[in-house]
């Protein structure tokens, strides 16, 4: 049996330690309350994307899981996209400790002790796809902070199989011969929440999210993006109070340790102390939102850029309709005539914040399919169409982002106290993008092209 000599030590000789061990413990509380803290209004302040929506940035998705070659968990055996499994073995033993008796004098006590120490643990993880209505997008969860399911939880003896048959052959010292299985996993077909920095793929022009050293978050959770909102909520106050409690709480547990008496000036140091602490958390509080709404802002800023390179990427694909269309009736004068509307509909819609009307384009194009049949087995013009008729749908989608985005920060503007912080930094409201501001082309152009095909 182990003997473990302890030193004469008595409360009072920790007492000198306790005021910093408590105000160690307050700063820990505040940094730690003040992170939860940005990190829920990151998540509060994120809309959430469509799949088919997502533009470079941080970005909240919410979908299935989907995988051509999905992982097996090593103990449920399921078919999933993440696992990490741990078997515990379990261990006591006898300790006998020589301690002080108080007055010089010492003793020998033995006592039990007991615990659990891990003897094999693994965690993998594969890209998946994340699907919803829209579509699918690839996320390589790599670095992800990941909250997963509970899929299988036993503990057993030796005599069970299951304790060699996924349990290492080697042991522990002292060990009691049981031992403790858990595994936690992400399913396939599970739904999920993801917060994330989307990218540019390097196989296909599509996105991705995956893991970004500048990225404020990156979460992966089988927990909705309500639950998880609310568990950040109640890490702010627990830290909140842990820290409030802490502040003067080792300086009285100091005082009493070395048996001092709480004078009037001892009990105004530990409500300093507390007011301190308090001081110190608002004014940390303060600066969170403040650089809440700043990155909220300027996402609002990265939307509306999102909606802009929509833009001009429609209005450069309308050239390429254009000479499509020009290459298979270029002798013929109506031809000529309908590539000329298209064009007068192009130098009407010169790239900007404006948008043009698609919906005109697209009817001109059904037109000149009409007038042209051979347009239709053209795989040049089909692909340009799609491309077309692709981007417009981007441009809704990067439109409804925007609009969300704009809505949230228009409301942290408005509602108390965030609006008293937004004042210090002279923050306004931003328009909402409607319908009609991409109505830019002017009605006797728009009807152009099929007047030119129609005419003769």
């Amino acid at each position: 049996m182990p003997i473990i000599f302890a030193d004469n030590l008595q409360p009072h000789d920790f007492g000198p330690f306790l005021p910093w061990v408590g105000l160690a413990i307050a700063i820990f509380a505040v940094v730690a309350s003040l992170h939860a803290c940005r990190r829920k209004r990151l998540i509060d302040n994120l809309p959430t994307s469509k799949t088919h929506g997502v533009f470079i940035g941080l970005v909240e998705l919410k979908g299935s899981v989907q995988c051509e070659q999905p992982l097996v968990s090593y103990l449920a055996e399921k078919q999933c996209i993440y696992y990490s499994f741990d078997i515990e073995e379990r261990w006591s033993r006898l300790v006998t400790e020589v301690v002080s008796d108080g007055k010089g004098g010492s003793r020998t006590v033995t006592r039990r002790e007991s615990g659990w120490a891990s003897v094999s643990s693994r965690t993998e993880s594969t890209p998946f796809y994340v699907q919803d209505d829209t579509g699918s997008l690839l996320v390589r969860p790599e670095g992800a902070r990941t909250e997963a399911l509970g899929v299988f939880s036993q503990t057993c003896s030796a005599f069970d199989p299951l304790y060699y048959g996924k349990g290492p052959a080697h042991g522990i010292i002292d060990s009691d011969h049981v031992r403790r299985f858990t595994e936690q996993a992400i399913p396939i077909q599970a739904p999920v929440f993801i917060v994330g920095q989307a990218r540019e793929r390097q196989d296909i022009v599509a996105p991705e999210i995956a893991a970004d050293p500048n990225a404020r978050e990156f979460l992966v959770s089988v927990r909705t993006q309500e639950e998880v909102s609310s568990g950040l909520g109640w890490q702010i106050w627990l830290f909140f109070f842990l820290g409030a409690i802490t502040a003067p709480g080792g300086h009285v547990a100091g005082t009493l340790a070395l048996n001092q008496e709480f004078t009037p000036l001892m009990i105004g140091i530990f409500i300093g102390e507390l007011l301190l602490y308090l001081l110190v958390w608002i004014v940390g509080w303060i600066i969170t939102v403040y650089n809440s709404l700043v990155e909220l802002r300027q996402r609002v800023e990265q939307g509306w850029g999102q909606v802009d390179i929509q833009l001009k990427r429609r209005h450069d694909l309308i050239p390429n309709l254009v000479d499509s269309v020009k290459g298979y009736r270029d002798h013929e004068a109506k031809t000529q005539e309908a590539v000329a509307a298209l064009r007068s509909q192009l130098s009407a819609t010169p790239p900007g914040h404006e948008g043009d009307d698609f919906r005109s384009v697209q009817g001109q194009i059904n037109i000149l399919k009409e007038a042209y049949p051979d347009l239709k087995a053209d795989t040049n013009f089909l692909a340009l169409e799609q491309s077309l008729s692709d981007t417009e749908q981007r441009i809704a989608l990067a439109r409804s982002y925007f609009n969300s985005i704009a809505t949230f920060y228009n409301t942290r503007l408005q509602v108390v106290p965030d609006r008293f912080i937004a004042a210090l930094g002279a923050m306004k409201p931003r328009a909402l993008m409607e319908a009609n501001d991409f109505e830019r082309a002017p009605v006797e152009v728009k009807f152009a092209a099929a007047e030119a095909v129609t005419k003769t």
